[in-house]
């Protein structure tokens, strides 16, 4: 087989689905297979999901696209994971079934205990050693919750993992030699990992009670994690393909995006928004409001990238260095506010009716939506936010309402930029958009209004399964080198700015003022 007949396929876990795609040499996605995820909502604030049917999606959709590409004589190189971050599975590696519910990184259940440990003086260690902050987001009070009375029993054939390594252990054979590991980009959202050392802390897993045996072992993002294996090996005709790549979400987004130079950034449009800013080889000092993340591990397949200052001038760019950081901004809601006006209110009846409606108008008129249905992330991390809808009046209709959720999601990505702004001491010079809701050319032009840079929307705008696929192919030699993957992105839209940065300063100022009217709402812990 030539490199050219062949293939990468990317499984990506989501929040709100699971899907496979296959990925040829050209960068293009060939194929593609999906299952919408269940989401359980047990009591207010709380969000969880089964296990079992992420892995049942996981390989009904490989067996699918799989199938699809054998009968177009592709031969598949490599298999490459992403996965939706901060979610905890726990499950027994002998018996090989789910002990509880996954829980969500949506889930706002643990907010007291995160309250009770920042107030006991332990945060200062958590963003130095991590990055993050003290916020249910995060994997570890999940883990120690479910650790708690009444959820999991621990023991030795306890695994507490996130997403990544349970599809992983499943994909190379479950209880018939599965391999438990997880990568630094997953790790990394734990508040359990060492970001300077790249290794789990002691320190941490004992402040958060969770037992160092029960976690993943940690290898590159970028390398062999082990072959296809068990049942699905014969059915999907995978048995022996090499998993050689792995990465969050959004740092596999960052890498598909090809923002390998420092001073690039991307942001994803999803059930929520997440900005990463690439900072290069050195971990950051901690900057307010927003966390540090490991961006990947490439397994030293690389050597460092020049910094580009916030570049996006599509030049040339050295091979990456074995480690990156970025600095990161978490918006909670966004692509989930649209699915709460089609399902909760029924203001529209399919996702992709909000941008024509929220375009057939010229302006909100005046009507704010803070979407903060599961707190506030980045940049103010406030658990007890709510959501809000301020400025309504008689002539407020479904279009208004509609416009105001699309204009949020500018505003609370520019709200994240400020913040990198202030913490790096310089512009931006550009954004790179993808996600489901980049479709929506109207998001794009408020954007770069409230921005005031370009901001540019690739044409694959199935990033983040292109980061899993790349890094993968990377690995077992689909693609030689950093330089030859930045050449595979290739500009569809791009909008600038069409309005004074003074327009666009007075409309933030009107959501900044509608956040504060949102922000502790809830005074009384209800997600203890």
């Amino acid at each position: 087989m030539s490199q050219a007949d062949g293939c990468v396929l990317a499984v990506d876990a989501g929040t709100t689905g699971i899907r496979t795609l296959a990925v040829d040499q050209s960068g293009a996605v060939v194929d593609l297979a999906y299952r919408e995820l269940t989401q359980h909502f047990p009591r207010p604030g709380w969000v969880e999901h089964d296990a079992q049917e992420i892995w049942r999606h996981v390989a009904d959709t490989l067996v699918e696209v799989a199938g699809r590409q054998r009968l177009e004589g592709r031969a598949v190189a490599a298999v490459g994971v992403t996965n939706q971050r901060e979610t905890v599975v726990a499950w027994d590696r002998r018996r090989g079934h789910p002990r509880h519910r996954a829980l969500v990184w949506q889930d706002r259940r643990t907010a007291g205990r995160c309250g009770e440990l920042a107030e006991a003086g332990h945060l200062p260690l958590v963003r130095q050693a991590t990055g993050l902050m003290l916020d249910p987001y995060f994997s570890a009070t999940k883990m120690a919750w479910l650790l708690g009375p009444g959820a999991v029993e621990p023991g030795p054939d306890l695994v507490l993992g996130t997403v990544d390594s349970w599809v992983l252990w499943n994909l190379t054979g479950g209880v018939d030699g599965g391999v438990v590991v997880t990568d630094p980009t997953n790790a990394c959202r734990t508040l359990l990992f060492d970001i300077g050392r790249l290794a789990w802390s002691a320190e941490l897993c004992d402040l958060f009670g969770v037992p160092p045996g029960a976690l993943a072992e940690v290898r590159p993002s970028c390398g062999r994690l082990g072959t296809v294996g068990g049942e699905l090996a014969a059915v999907a005709g995978l048995g022996g393909v090499p998993v050689s790549g792995m990465a969050g979400d959004q740092q596999a987004a960052l890498f598909g995006q090809a923002c390998f130079a420092p001073g690039m950034a991307k942001v994803t449009y999803g059930t929520g928004s997440f900005v990463l800013l690439n900072v290069g080889a050195q971990q950051p000092e901690p900057v307010e409001g927003l966390v540090t993340t490991v961006a990947w591990d490439l397994g030293g397949r690389g050597s460092p990238a020049a910094d580009s200052g916030w570049a996006d001038d599509g030049g040339s760019v050295a091979d990456g260095g074995s480690v990156a950081y970025a600095l990161e901004g978490s918006v909670f809601v966004t692509g989930a506010a649209i699915q709460w006006l089609r399902d909760g209110l029924g203001v529209i009846g399919q996702a992709a009716e909000v941008g024509p409606l929220a375009a057939s108008v010229p302006d909100s008129g005046g009507v704010i939506v803070v979407p903060a249905f599961t707190g506030m992330g980045s940049p103010r991390w406030d658990p007890r936010a709510r959501g809000a809808i301020v400025g309504l009046t008689r002539g407020a209709g479904r279009a208004q309402l509609a416009r105001a959720v699309v204009e949020a999601m500018a505003f609370q990505v520019r709200d994240v930029v400020d913040a990198m702004v202030a913490g790096c001491g310089r512009r931006a010079a550009g954004l790179r958009a993808d996600g489901g809701a980049s479709a929506m050319e109207l998001l794009l032009q408020l954007q770069a209004d409230q921005l005031q840079v370009p901001v540019a929307r690739p044409t694959t705008t199935e990033t983040t399964a292109l980061g899993a696929a790349t890094l993968a192919g990377l690995a077992e030699g689909m693609w030689a080198s950093l330089d030859e993957l930045a050449g595979l992105w290739h500009l569809d839209v791009e909008r600038t700015p069409t309005v004074p940065a003074e327009v666009a300063d007075a409309a933030h100022q009107g959501w900044l003022r509608a956040v504060q009217r949102a922000l502790g709402w809830a005074l009384d812990d209800t997600q203890r």
